[in-house]
């Protein structure tokens, strides 16, 4: 009698313990994905004047935080809405002085150095889907919205053996950009694609035409949740 009841006793303390694990693992079918991201591309200018060049890597940088809104029973169809800074450095053989009533734009080979730099606060809005669970992180997603972006800062630069030109900060660049972009991928690996509507300078011009140019950045964006 004394086994039995030890052996009684054994299994409905066994199963008290099993049910203390189940409740003590929780399953999170409330989460959220992909809320910071970090990109990095290069910058490919599109809408260039005659005998425009790029040299070297126009790289860009992109970060920021994205507040994932599941809108979906599964969680796999999301709203992103987020914050974010970018930083544009476009090598190329643009030369920008000082002048009046408005900057001398030309394209000058002759350079050592001949730069922009750009930098910009980010509100990106996007419509998310992905094929997760809370179960796994490794999954393929496909990302798409619009971004507005407000220049913060501006910086033009040209060396060369005759002549050195510093503008910043320019009346010209255009303080607010705006465009579509893209991101797809599985895991970590995500490709990324941006195009910029508005042209970089305003009221600018090169000989007898107006100055445009249009970012178009390619390249790869990692999240972290």
């Amino acid at each position: 009698m004394k086994k039995l009841f030890s052996f009684f006793y054994l299994l409905t303390f066994a199963s008290l313990f099993s049910q203390i694990e189940e409740v003590a693992i929780p399953i999170d079918s409330l989460y959220r994905e992909d809320q910071f991201y970090f990109s990095v591309c290069y910058n490919l200018i599109r809408n260039t004047p005659t005998g425009y060049s790029q040299y070297s890597f126009s790289s860009g940088f992109t970060l920021g935080f994205l507040r994932d809104m599941p809108i979906s029973k599964n969680r796999n169809w999301a709203i992103g809405l987020g914050l974010g800074y970018s930083y544009n450095d476009i090598k190329h053989n643009l030369k920008i002085v000082e002048s009046n009533p408005s900057n001398a734009y030309s394209v000058d080979n002759s350079y050592d150095k001949s730069k922009l730099r750009f930098h910009y606060l980010e509100l990106p809005v996007e419509i998310r889907w992905r094929n997760s669970t809370y179960e796994s992180h490794k999954f393929w997603r496909i990302y798409t919205g619009f971004k507005v972006s407000y220049l913060v800062s501006s910086k033009s630069i040209f060396e060369s053996g005759a002549q050195n030109a510093i503008i910043q900060n320019s009346d010209e660049v255009v303080k607010f950009q705006y465009g579509p972009y893209l991101s797809l991928g599985y895991n970590t690996i995500n490709l990324y694609a941006y195009y910029g509507i508005k042209p970089l300078f305003d009221n600018a011009m090169i000989g007898n035409n107006e100055l445009k140019l249009n970012s178009f950045n390619l390249g790869f964006i990692f999240y972290i949740l």
